[in-house]
């Protein structure tokens, strides 16, 4: 116990070493104090011009809460402008030393990977942080004197939690990519996968402060401390010295690529037989712990639609089954009537939802893909709940349009969904001797040996019983 305490007290010992040398540095670039003081001051006055111009204009015409609710995301604003410069002192932490040839002897230090890499998180988040914090009190101040507004204390502490937590995971996600890039360039255009997620972010936590639902934003706030702990688990497990200095350029190599995925995804099989059978044997049992987390998920997924059919209830003359079973006994809705509907177009759609799916979980760590997999079974949920509500029996609508195709198309999810969240956790679990890339192109080989191995089989079959048997079966239990 005592040792793991003086290993936890050096580590901090280290890292403040390095994160106090940083900022000694950055306080003395006028490049980067100009932009802080600049916003760190101006800008909170600006927001305290705004905010008092939009209260007397919605005041002008009765409607003083929009002016209420504008107040506070624009205190969101003045936090997040200072921690932007983040960014730039984050993403030229490792690279911009490299490009100035003073890497090497920071590297060639007694200091610890670990030491070097929180020392150099930490200082590209103390000043620009700082500067936040005193942006907030300016325009609070601002405020107080100008239209004699105060925030509630539960909402100052949101924005606290929500400026700084955001900064982590922007700093966190930009050392990453500085320590794995050579150039600054190349750390500035990578860049983007985290600026666009955060604007994105802060258009929806804009949405949900201007309809008051300030209980949401203690959510994000979890969701986002637990991006901050991936990313910085992933920071210090990638970072290596020797092979940031051992790497002269980035280069794609595709021939090597292409060998290395395929390799893994035959894995040592030299007939299609032997490697169907190393799939069901090998691959699916790996991902059992993200086959139980899907499973779980999509589960959730159909209790929220549950809880939404009692909040935005349908008709029931639209959603009770013998209103479902009289639109059955339709002609034009007959078995083989739609033009184009068939097993081809499922199959279709199905695949590239599983292909966006993919993408999306692929930069995401999986969470996206997972998301994207709810919606469907969340809309079964919600015509069930429908349908219960009207007084029709939940399992009686689900065995005549749903279950027939589900056994096979549900499944199919779950397993695509598994395989996904394996390739989007990829990063995290890079086994020692690998890089980055070496590491996701083995889960892309995993992904696509239970994708086409279990996942199309399981779709194709789903489509052919979703466009030739589901449609009877339903005629004969809705209509009989």
């Amino acid at each position: 116990m005592k040792q793991s305490a003086d290993q936890v007290l050096g580590t901090i010992a280290g890292t403040w070493i390095v994160a106090r040398r940083e900022i000694r540095d950055q306080l003395r670039d006028w490049r980067i104090l100009t932009p802080i003081i600049i916003l760190t001051l101006f800008f909170p006055l600006l927001m305290n011009f705004t905010a008092q111009q939009a209260v007397d204009f919605v005041t002008r015409y009765g409607a003083p809460i929009i002016g209420d609710r504008l107040i506070p995301f624009l205190l969101l604003i003045v936090g997040f402008f200072p921690i932007s410069i983040s960014m730039v002192i984050a993403l030229e932490s490792f690279a911009g030393e490299r490009e100035r040839l003073s890497l090497e002897p920071l590297l060639a230090t007694p200091l610890t990977d670990s030491q070097l890499y929180l020392g150099k998180m930490v200082a590209s988040l103390v000043p620009p942080l700082g500067a936040a914090y005193l942006g907030i009190s300016v325009y609070l101040v601002g405020l107080m004197l100008r239209i004699d507004w105060r925030p509630p204390p539960q909402l100052l502490l949101q924005v606290l939690m929500l400026t700084t937590i955001q900064a982590i995971v922007m700093v966190s996600g930009a050392v990453v990519i500085s320590s794995l890039t050579t150039s600054v360039r190349a750390a500035n255009l990578l860049a983007s996968f985290i600026i666009i997620p955060v604007a994105q972010l802060i258009i929806g936590e804009s949405v949900i402060m201007f309809w008051a639902r300030y209980e949401i934003l203690w959510w994000i706030v979890v969701a986002l401390s637990l991006i901050a702990l991936v990313f910085v688990r992933m920071g210090l497990r990638l970072f290596n010295r020797e092979e940031l200095l051992g790497k002269e350029i980035d280069v794609i190599d595709l021939r090597l690529a292409w060998q290395r995925f395929w390799r893994a995804f035959r894995n040592g099989a030299m007939t299609p037989i032997e490697w169907y059978k190393d799939v069901l044997t090998s691959s699916l049992p790996s991902a059992r712990w993200a086959i139980l987390i899907t499973t779980c998920m999509l589960a959730a997924g159909y209790v929220i639609g549950l809880q939404l059919a009692e909040t935005f209830t349908l008709p029931i003359d639209l959603v009770s089954l013998d209103a479902i079973g009289e639109a059955l006994k339709n002609p034009e809705l007959s078995f083989g009537s739609l033009p184009g509907f068939d097993w081809r177009w499922v199959l279709y759609n199905n695949v590239r939802a599983l292909a966006l799916a993919t993408l999306l979980g692929a930069f995401s760590l999986g969470v996206l893909a997972e998301i994207l997999l709810m919606v469907p079974i969340g809309i079964i949920g919600y015509f069930a709940g429908n349908v219960a509500l009207a007084g029709g029996e939940t399992l009686h609508f689900l065995a005549a349009l749903v279950l027939p195709h589900g056994v096979l198309e549900v499944p199919a999810m779950i397993i695509a969904g598994a395989a996904i969240l394996r390739l989007g956790l990829a990063a995290l679990s890079v086994p020692k001797g690998e890089s980055l890339g070496q590491s996701w192109l083995k889960s892309l080989a995993e992904w696509a040996r239970i994708g086409v191995g279990v996942v199309l089989p399981l779709l194709i079959c789903a489509a052919a019983v979703e466009v030739f048997i589901t449609p009877r079966i339903a005629v004969w239990l809705l209509t009989g």
